[in-house]
């Protein structure tokens, strides 16, 4: 059976750290029938997945900002690639 979950954000999008938690939701299960060394292992692993994860999109979102920010200079809107660049 396929699940189908949904989230939303009200006068936003979605933070790094939301999108990480989602994307390791998708990669780790743990079974609630495991060893709990095992569960607890699974756990930490876990944490460490979402750090990495949250890290690399952080990142992404600041490279395409860098993109947008050379894009509106190049395009002759410094001001508004300086805004961009404030975020």
């Amino acid at each position: 059976m396929m699940q189908v979950n949904v989230h939303t954000t009200s006068g936003r999008g979605f933070t790094p750290e939301e999108i990480a938690e989602r994307c390791v939701d998708k990669i780790i299960h743990i079974s609630d029938a495991a060893d709990p060394m095992i569960q607890q292992q699974a756990r930490a692993f876990r944490k460490q997945v979402v750090s990495v994860v949250t890290k690399h999109l952080k990142d992404a979102v600041q490279s395409d900002r860098t993109t947008v920010y050379n894009a509106l200079v190049d395009a002759g809107k410094p001001q508004l690639a300086e805004l961009i660049r404030r975020l």
